[in-house]
Parts: structure tokens; sequence; C-alpha cells
């Protein structure tokens, strides 16, 4: 009786000793707890570098580089900044980090001859020194922000050439760079850039909500690209388009429907899209066929919710209908330092906009910030314009 008394006695620690040992393995495999504060990013597009603005802060013909470093300082001091108690995400917030720059394309200018414009290889210099090397914002792990970007109509055409006479007929160097930044490779040069197979498309999963980066529009051969991405999204994650072009996209971005489908300075078609243009043979002819095409699309993949673009060079908060009405897709147009609509007469009207994704809520708020309210007080702080909060559920 005593030796099995002693028996237990004995090995009651040794369970004991096994089971901390387990439960503490246990809690070493435990995963991480899912990060479901709110992402924030800053969209901004059509940088433009190469062409000057008429007026800019008391001087005139300011060159893109001076105008762009602008923003970019403005941009830097968001941190700092309290957002507007107007009923968005995080309204009446300090903002502290954020996590990522998207950039809409056309960073840099058609390199047109007439416009004595400079070249891509140039305008990617002083896009890299602004954005890349100049841009001080943090993210949530204090580390620098991401910038994702997609390339414009303005880069592919250096690529490809142009009906009106460019000097250099062509440089790739910014649609190389772009694909080297966002597939982290070191591979693409002006010289061994092919714009017929490397193209621009890839996707992020932030917050809860996968995004497509695509190369201009979501064409045919885009819509290829993202049908097989979408095939490992599930049909109940909100998809977000991020595109140069407005869902409502110019004619004579795509490919030239007639003779050998070349770019000439009688059709004029860009070329800037692979698709064939089917809906006529000039670019006067709306492309009712192609927006059609997109609409099914949305409505076989009625997760995606919202679409950023460039291009129109206007800040605007809208719903995208379709040539028939029949869909109903949130958008955000986004202005252009350099060629703005409306800001490139006022110069008080130069936007970027704000944005926070709240994973908890599937909700994203975007914010006009008026980054230049007044051009005599460079320093003066933003200013808050437009505001909307779209559903992503």
């Amino acid at each position: 009786m005593k030796n099995k008394i002693t028996r237990i006695l004995y090995m009651a620690p040794l369970a004991a000793l096994l089971f901390t040992a387990c439960k503490k393995n246990d809690d070493d495999n435990k995963q991480p707890e899912e990060d479901l504060s709110p992402v924030q990013f800053v969209f901004t597009s059509d940088a433009h570098y190469g062409i000057t603005r008429a007026a800019f802060q008391g001087k005139t013909n300011v060159d893109a580089h001076t105008v762009n470093a602008a923003m970019i300082a403005k941009i830097n001091g968001l941190p700092e900044v309290t957002l507007p108690s107007d009923g968005g995400l995080n309204a009446g917030q300090k903002i502290g980090s954020i996590d990522y720059l998207f950039e809409g394309g056309d960073i840099a200018n058609r390199m047109e001859v007439s416009a004595k414009v400079q070249t891509a290889a140039t305008s990617w210099e002083q896009f890299k020194t602004d954005y890349l090397q100049n841009l001080t914002i943090k993210n949530k792990k204090n580390q620098k922000a991401e910038v994702l970007m997609v390339p414009g109509n303005h880069d592919v055409s250096n690529s490809i050439g142009y009906y009106a006479t460019m000097s250099p007929l062509l440089d790739a160097t910014s649609m190389a760079n772009i694909y080297n930044l966002m597939f982290n490779v070191t591979t693409k040069s002006a010289a061994n850039f092919d714009p017929k197979k490397d193209r621009i498309n890839f996707s992020r999963d932030i917050a809860g909500v996968h995004f497509c980066f695509i190369q201009m529009w979501p064409d045919s051969s885009v819509r290829i690209w993202m049908e097989k991405d979408l095939q490992v999204v599930a049909p109940t994650t909100p998809v977000i388009i991020v595109a140069h072009d407005q869902p409502a996209v110019v004619s004579n971005h795509f490919t030239n429907p007639n003779g050998d489908h070349g770019i000439n300075n009688t059709d004029k078609f860009d070329n800037v899209l692979d698709e064939i243009f089917k809906s006529g043979k000039t670019t006067s002819v709306a492309d009712v066929i192609e927006q059609r095409a997109f609409v099914a699309f949305l409505k076989k993949h009625t997760n995606i919710k919202a679409y950023l673009h460039g291009h129109a060079h206007e800040s605007k908060f809208y719903t995208y209908g379709g040539p028939d009405n029949d869909v109903a897709l949130a958008t955000v147009g986004a202005d252009s330092p350099m060629k703005g609509v409306v800001s490139a007469a006022d110069e008080t009207k130069l936007s970027f906009h704000f944005a926070v994704l709240d994973p908890k809520t599937q909700t994203l708020t975007v914010r006009e910030v008026l980054w230049n309210p007044e051009p005599a007080n460079p320093s003066a702080a933003v200013k808050w314009g437009n505001m909307v909060t779209i559903k992503l559920k």
C-alpha cells in the first residue's frame, strides 16, 4: 500500500509537468489575432510629369515636378491632421498611420513633339523622387506606406507609339518601372519591356476586401485575367477595381477596327486597350457594345462593389449605371495635379482622396482633400471637400 501511494505521489508532479508543457506548446501554436482595425490610404492620379501648370502658388508655367512635390509634402503632413466630424469612418479622429498610396496612372505625359514634352525616362525619375523616395507616411506597423499603382494611357502610348509625332518615338521606361515595382522584380527595362505581353494586372487583399489593380480598363482581355483572379475569391468578399479609365471608357482607347488595326493619324485610335473596337469604325461612336460587356461581367460578379479611377481629371463621387442604366457601381474619380477639369483653372480646388476602410463593417469612406486652399500660403492646412461612404456588403 505504501509503495502504491508513493507511486501516485511521484506521478502527480510528472503529470502536472506534462500538462504545463502541453499547455505551453498550445499557446505557442496559437495564430495571432486578425487585425480588424481600419486601413487608411490616399488615392491620387494623373501626375503628368513633363508638362506645366499655367499658375501655381504665385508662379506661372510651373512644372509638374514642382507641383507634385508640393502635393506629396501635404500628404506627408496628413498623419497630424484630424478628420472632420462628418459622420464618416474615423470622423473627428487624428489620422495617424496611412497604409497605402494608390496612384491611378499617367505618371508620364505623352512625349508629343508639338507639346515639347520630356521623355518617359525623365518623368519616371521625377516621379520616383517625389512619390517613392520623399513620401514619408507610415503604416500601422510604422513601416513606410506602400505605393500601389496602375499605368495610364499616356504611359502605354509612350511604349507603343502614337499617331502624333513623339520624340523619341518610343520610351517604355515608366511602364517597365511600374511593372517592376508592382511585381517586385528588376527584370524589366525600357529596352526589353514587351507591351504585347507584359501586362500590369495584379490583386491585393486589404482589410477583407479584394482589390483588382488593372491595366487601363476591364476590356475583354483584362476580364480574362480578372475571371481567373476572382475564381479564388469568395462571393461574399467585396471587390474593388482600381483602373486608369473611368467605367464609361472613351472609344478612342480601343484598338483600331480598321485596316491593319494600326495606330494612324486618319483613324486616331490609341490602341491602349487590347480589345478591337466593335461599336463602330470611328472614335466618335459611343462604346455601347464594350460597356455592355463590362456590365454583364459586373452582373456575373455581384461582389464587385466599387471602382476607383483617374483619366477624367475630376474629383467626383458617383454611381455608374452602364449604357442602359441597369447596374449601380459606386465610383470614385480622382483629380489631376496638372490637368484638373476644375483645378486647372482654380488651384484652390486641387485635391486628392483620403480613404478609410473598415473590415468589421465592410464600409469605405472616401474624403476629398483640398490640399492647396491658400495658394499664397503654401503651409496652410488642408481643407475637406466632399465625402462618400460606400457599403461594401
